[in-house]
């Protein structure tokens, strides 16, 4: 065999060799099993009234259980419910106006004002003739000035009277107009506003849970004077429960959502809970100190909200847990 063939060969032998030694590097890189560190994450949530009042009654203490809707305190209502009564006294006040104007007048209340147009003209007719009988007595100077003066203004007063009578006749007969209605509903429109605010407002003494969750803190106790921005309990919810970590560079093809994981506690270390990666920040950031990883403490991370699937109470707020991939 030439010495040229037996380079050849020895030449395939070692590219062959380098191919082998680089497929096995890949696949032990990308099989070696991937492990991160995080720190629990349950969301707080900080309760309080929506209403300013007098601080009645709380019926939970800090570290008990709590399910959604469950009454949690309560404030003094008597001022709220005195107020619901005023709203719908207003309400009904300005509905019965609103349906006379819809209604126009009875006839009852019209003759009555015609009956009222009938006497004043009675009245009218007589202060006139009683002021042509004093016109003609003044001729003869019969009677003083003043007298006359008197009987010109009765008369005076008497048709002021009979015009205003008419006016009011001439009103009842036509109605209201379109623009008293409208305004007559529009005057109710915001009474029933008023109501439901004042309805509103007494159903926010009532402090409720909006999820299940751990009473944290008691921040106030009964007797105290509230501002609607006063917080009165702590709750940490129940759910979700979150895992916060981070992934390099090098590893996030791995860091995929919906990739399901095992998570570890020191407290049940051959007991894992179960997780799966819900959302991979698309922005870089330095690596937070709370990362224990000695290799990533200088490096760009991304980091990873890890959905647990199956939570307990024995997963505390802040707790370090560790994170196993699984292996490809």
């Amino acid at each position: 065999m030439s010495k040229k063939k037996i380079l050849v060969i020895i030449l395939a032998l070692i590219l062959l060799a380098g191919a082998v030694y680089g497929w096995n590097s890949y696949t032990s890189r990308n099989n070696q099993n991937l492990t991160l560190y995080g720190n629990v994450d349950i969301r707080t949530v900080n309760l309080s009234f929506r209403v300013n009042g007098r601080l009645a009654s709380l019926n939970v203490d800090e570290g008990d259980m709590v399910t959604p809707g469950q009454l949690l305190g309560q404030l003094d209502d008597a001022p709220f419910q005195n107020s619901v009564l005023q709203a719908k006294a207003n309400v009904e006040g300005l509905r019965a106006k609103l349906a006379l104007a819809e209604e126009g007048y009875r006839a009852e209340e019209i003759a009555q004002v015609r009956a009222a147009v009938e006497q004043s003209q009675s009245a009218s007719d007589y202060a006139q003739s009683f002021y042509q009988r004093q016109l003609g007595l003044w001729k003869t100077r019969a009677i003083s000035a003043n007298t006359l003066e008197d009987a010109k203004n009765a008369r005076d007063q008497a048709k002021a009277t009979l015009q205003s009578a008419k006016d009011k006749l001439s009103q009842f007969e036509s109605g209201y107009r379109p623009q008293e209605i409208a305004q007559a509903r529009a005057a109710l429109a915001e009474a029933e506003a008023v109501l439901k605010q004042a309805e509103l407002n007494l159903s926010d003494t009532r402090l409720i849970s909006p999820s299940a969750g751990t009473i944290l803190t008691r921040a106030v106790e009964p007797g105290s004077m509230l501002s609607a921005s006063n917080t009165v309990f702590s709750l940490s919810l129940t759910n979700p429960v979150w895992i916060r970590a981070y992934v390099s560079e090098i590893n996030l093809s791995r860091a995929v959502p919906g990739t399901e994981l095992e998570i570890y506690t020191d407290a049940r270390p051959s007991q894992p809970y179960h997780g799966t990666i819900g959302f991979v920040s698309p922005n870089a950031e330095f690596t937070p100190k709370n990362v224990e990883t000695p290799e990533l403490r200088t490096d760009l991370v991304y980091r990873l909200r890890i959905i647990v699937t199956d939570p307990d109470d024995h997963l505390r707020q802040g707790m370090p847990v560790t994170i196993a991939f699984p292996s490809h």
